[in-house]
């Protein structure tokens, strides 16, 4: 008997399926990863537009005239 053959028989119906993270919780490993890759991206994304929000506010407003920095 080859290991993929006791394997398949020990796991049952479970054979082929990724694991879970959480038995309780139908959330895989692969999509935590994917979770985990976006927000990730969108923490840097959010990072970014921050800068450019304080830097338009602080030097570009000022220097076009449209408000005045004390």
């Amino acid at each position: 008997m080859g290991e993929a053959k006791r394997r398949k028989s020990t796991l049952g119906d479970m054979y082929g399926k990724e694991p879970r993270i959480v038995p309780w919780l139908p959330i895989t490993k692969s999509q935590s990863e994917q979770f985990v890759k976006w927000t990730v991206q969108g923490s840097w994304l959010g990072i970014g537009f921050l800068i450019v929000a304080w830097l338009t506010v602080r030097f570009i407003g000022p220097a076009i005239g449209w408000w005045e920095v004390n």
